[in-house]
């Protein structure tokens, strides 16, 4: 829900060296005669993230200690910068008005949520992108580059882009975007021994993904 989640970024010092990735749930079946039947429980994927070991100074650690406060432990959502997967375009490439399919006009419809596609050959997933960066979102219609607030505008809260005038029947619509991924805290207590941090040891700062 929207109002449980606040518009504000973790601090990017720490996400970009911190850990984590998607996660799925999968129940496997292995009969008597040892075939597996595979049935998955989730029907998106959902990114669990370890801040601590992004935490490298006392500063860090002050930093992360007033975020956790501020958000009330696991009460609010908030953005996470993932540094693996935080774009539209491939792997460390300039995002492009062309890297994604956005969708096909109708001539009515001017309202379009932002997706992301991976793979391609056998199944492959859509995940929406409801957290773009500001500023970040290209869009094309037919190979034609758009501009932004002339031909249509970004709610960057929800990844929704609304055309001033809707796509033609038929047009084909790309885009291109940097985002972030919305989580919270997956813990109401941080547990931090600050002389073992001092000596090196990494406390545990767990993040998890949330639908909104």
């Amino acid at each position: 829900m929207l109002q449980d989640f606040h518009e504000i970024l973790f601090p990017v010092s720490v996400s970009l060296s911190g850990s984590g990735g998607p996660e799925r749930k999968t129940d496997v079946i292995v009969t008597g005669s040892g075939y597996e039947e595979r049935i998955a429980r989730w029907e998106k994927s959902r990114r669990r993230y370890d801040a601590g070991s992004g935490v490298k100074t006392f500063a860090e650690l002050n930093e992360i200690l007033t975020f956790f406060e501020e958000r009330r432990g696991r009460l609010y959502g908030f953005r996470w910068r993932d540094r693996v997967d935080f774009s539209s375009s491939a792997f460390q490439m300039t995002p492009t008005a062309f890297d994604q399919i956005l969708g096909q006009g109708d001539g009515s419809a001017n309202q379009f949520q932002l997706l992301k596609k991976y793979g391609s050959d056998f199944t492959p997933y859509l995940r929406l992108i409801q957290k773009p960066v500001v500023g970040s979102v290209k869009l094309a219609i037919e190979g034609i580059e758009k501009s932004i607030t002339t031909d249509f505008v970004v709610d960057y809260r929800t990844g929704i882009v609304s055309f001033n005038d809707p796509p033609a029947r038929g047009a084909a619509i790309t885009t291109g975007f940097l985002f972030d991924v919305p989580v919270r805290f997956d813990t109401d207590s941080l547990q931090i021994d600050f002389s073992a941090f001092a000596a090196g040891e990494i406390p545990k700062i767990p993040l998890v993904e949330i639908q909104l």
